[in-house]
């Protein structure tokens, strides 16, 4: 589609010719095809969903080029399987695209599920994934409920804590629906995610007090100051408003991934690359008919966003809904792209000596 301005003046670009761009950039580094336009694919989708802080717009330029760039990604790697059992398996990343190595360990988990009812994947040695919902929602596409978790590199305070224990480790579960849009809960278990620390550094805006502190522990608002210590809080902000349970799930996905893996814990990863991921896929025909669950769904999501809204609210809405109405309007009309984003692609592109479409 023709290049356009927002009001923002940012670069709208369609979801096909931004990752046909990226997956080209991919390949450009020696990423076979198939993995390039699995990475690339998955990064576009968190930009549709409105979910900028795991998309290109922020982990192309600041992971994914540059850890191919140094050899810290492996543009080739071979997933491994070190374990198996009908209904689970535990592979090694060989230091691959997350993107990749998740998409794959998802579909063991998937098979599995179609097989034996109930398919789980502990991945080690692995690379950043991007948005957990991506992986997650590969399994709506066969019914079945879809689990994605990661740890990563620690960025995340324990309660009480001044120095970064913990990684975001977010959870993701996706649900399987009728006629209304998926579930989708994609949450960190900090406060936010560090890319939403970036877009608002990148967008001079402040930030709620609760989502990180200065490299010295204390709360800031000031997004640049928490762009450079890397400290977030764990969700919640404080012990008084709950960020002990944020903490504690915190844990329980760092045992999920790094410790089940025998893979590395968040203190242990440098930068983007030795994430250790759990995917799991269950069938709802374990339980029920699912042409029952779906309509019991249907009917659960239905009460939720037709719940009055409270002064000062429009609506109310489900996880998943507002990503699944952002998605509808960014594929018919395309995605904003702040204009640094825009230039860093145009500009490798240039330099890789591929085709840009952006």
């Amino acid at each position: 589609m023709e290049q356009t301005k927002t009001d923002e003046s940012r670069v709208l670009v369609s979801a096909d010719r931004l990752k046909a761009t990226v997956a080209a950039i991919f390949r450009s580094f020696g990423v076979p095809p198939e993995d390039a336009a699995i990475a690339a694919g998955m990064l576009v989708l968190a930009d549709l969903r409105g979910v900028e802080s795991h998309g290109v717009s922020v982990y192309l330029q600041s992971s994914y080029v540059p850890g191919l760039s140094n050899g810290n990604i492996n543009p080739t790697p071979h997933l491994r399987t070190v374990r198996e059992t009908p209904i689970s398996a535990m592979v090694d990343g060989d230091r691959g695209l997350g993107q990749v190595m998740a998409s794959r360990a998802m579909g063991i988990a998937i098979a599995k599920a179609k097989q034996s009812g109930i398919g789980l994947v502990a991945v080690r040695n692995s690379g950043h994934y991007g948005a957990a919902q991506a992986t997650a929602m590969m399994a709506l596409k066969e019914d079945l409920i879809g689990i994605s978790l990661t740890n990563g590199h620690a960025l995340v305070l324990p309660t009480f804590g001044r120095e970064p224990r913990l990684g975001t480790n977010p959870i993701c579960v996706a649900v399987p629906t009728g006629q209304e849009p998926p579930f989708v809960l994609d949450m960190a278990t900090s406060t936010v995610a560090i890319g939403k620390i970036a877009v608002a550094a990148r967008s001079k805006a402040p930030l709620p007090l609760g989502w990180a502190t200065d490299s010295s522990g204390v709360p800031t608002a000031d997004a640049q100051a928490a762009r450079t210590a890397r400290r977030l809080l764990p969700l919640g902000g404080t012990r008084e408003l709950g960020s002990h349970k944020g903490y504690g799930l915190g844990a329980l996905v760092e045992v999920l991934t790094g410790v089940l893996s025998g893979g590395l814990l968040s203190t242990m990863i440098q930068g983007q690359t030795g994430p250790c991921h759990f995917l799991g896929a269950v069938r709802v025909d374990l339980f029920r008919p699912l042409d029952q669950f779906k309509t019991d769904m249907d009917r659960l999501l239905r009460s939720l966003r037709e719940t009055p809204a409270a002064p000062g609210h429009d609506r109310v809405y489900y996880a998943g809904l507002p990503e699944w109405e952002t998605e509808r309007e960014r594929r018919a009309h395309g995605i904003p792209l702040h204009p640094e984003v825009a230039a860093f692609i145009r500009q490798t592109c240039a330099e890789r000596g591929v085709a840009c479409e952006v």
